[in-house]
């Protein structure tokens, strides 16, 4: 069967059920749980997220809950508004029965709507397409120490753990291109505790991976056919994390090299070189001491485009950025967050291999006011964000700058 079929027929019959859960759900627990058998059994889980906004220009990577820095030379003409649907999720949890050797297997499932839309009449910004995010298998030993996760999954640059808080971005968090990199890829993890866990002590964990290998190409960037698809080149990652109360830390390293030849052995024009190498390294922190909330990383490395590096721009490029949120919960249900995220490119890289119309630089600024009262919340947003860009290799600098405000509702299932 085909896998497009498959996912479009699982993304209905995930929307169906919740669909007809909604009127269930204010009597009963937040989940719904089904077994094919007595030793396996299904839990439903998502929420619904919409987003009213207000944009003074053109966003990249779209306009909406996705966007993240303007289009650049775009001038000062573009208002405009919307309401976005595309970060509402569902995802099935699934667990197995213990395996022989008293390891256990889970899976996980799980799509949003941020797939593109139906069809381009003036009808298709109502009909969102169905994207699948994760899918994988996950074996875990009897005593939860260690781990192997199988499957698409992210990877382990993307801070999943110090995600800014945003109830308009999430799917698209604030920072992702600017100073946030990490994607999602096919691959396998193996975690393992370093540390028996213990009250008031430090707990240490070692994750290691190989992900599919991923480029702008040459060739198809859907059938395996890029630059980092070439022979057997996955990415490799390793992350170390230590936590302790409520502060958690994690160094991580990636590497990967790309045939810039293509499967094909041969590309006209030719590159501007046979091969490159992707390196990063990066350093990030989450702390939640009392009402107060920290989350931050930095990250330096080269050639990072696949991994949503130097705004998504590929080629060997060196670059450095990261982003900081801090946070204050004045009330049990009422908090605030100021976020600021930012990314330097190496220019005269970013010129030779983007060409002469490329982004050098980005920032982005917003201010966050979230209510949360058990499964639904309600946020307002503002959003600031400044691309510096050229079109005549770097001899003349354009700012561009853009805001969006939002207001966004959620609902978790």
């Amino acid at each position: 069967m085909n896998i497009n079929n498959l996912w479009t027929r699982l993304s209905v019959w995930m929307v169906l059920s919740l669909m007809c859960s909604v009127p269930l759900l204010a009597n009963a627990d937040t989940s719904s749980t089904g077994s094919t058998d007595s030793s396996v059994t299904m839990t439903l889980h998502g929420f619904i997220d919409s987003s009213f906004f207000w944009q003074s220009q053109d966003f990249i990577f779209g306009n909406g809950q996705n966007a993240e820095f303007p289009v650049p030379n775009t001038g000062s003409n573009h208002n405009l508004s919307g309401i976005s649907v595309q970060n509402t999720r569902a995802w099935l949890d699934i667990k197995g029965p213990a395996l022989s050797n008293g390891w256990s297997v889970a899976g996980h499932l799980e799509g949003d709507f941020f797939g593109g839309y139906n069809g381009t009449t003036g009808y298709s910004g109502q009909q969102e397409t169905p994207r699948l995010r994760q899918a994988f298998m996950k074996l875990s030993s009897a005593d939860g120490s260690s781990s192997v996760t199988i499957g698409q999954q992210w990877d382990l640059l993307f801070p999943l753990q110090s995600v800014p808080e945003s109830l308009t971005h999430i799917a698209f968090p604030l920072g992702l291109g600017t100073g946030m990199i990490g994607w999602r890829f096919p691959g396998i993890v193996w975690s393992q505790s370093l540390s028996q866990p213990a009250p008031d002590s430090m707990a240490w964990r070692l994750d290691l991976g190989a992900f599919s290998g991923s480029w702008d190409g040459p060739g198809s960037t859907t059938n395996f056919d890029t630059a980092g698809n070439v022979n057997f080149q996955p990415q490799i990652e390793a992350r170390l994390n230590a936590a302790e109360g409520d502060w958690l830390g994690y160094l991580v390293g990636h590497y990967s090299t790309e045939n810039l030849n293509g499967v094909t052995g041969s590309t006209t024009p030719p590159p501007i070189t046979n091969s490159i190498t992707s390196s990063a390294v990066e350093l990030g922190t989450t702390w939640h001491p009392g009402h107060f909330a920290l989350t931050a990383a930095v990250y330096n490395g080269k050639a990072l485009g696949q991994v949503f590096g130097a705004m998504a721009q590929f080629g060997d490029i060196k670059e450095s950025g990261g982003y900081v949120q801090g946070g204050y919960k004045f009330t049990p249900n009422w908090a605030f967050y100021a976020s600021y995220a930012t990314v330097h490119p190496n220019q005269s890289d970013v010129v030779t291999w983007v060409g002469p119309s490329a982004r050098l630089k980005s920032q982005q600024y917003a201010l966050d006011l979230i209510y949360g009262n058990g499964p639904y919340g309600f946020g307002f947003e503002w959003m600031h964000a400044i691309l510096d860009s050229t079109t005549d290799a770097g001899a003349t600098i354009t700012s561009t700058g853009g805001n969006q405000l939002s207001v966004s509702a959620i609902y978790h299932f």
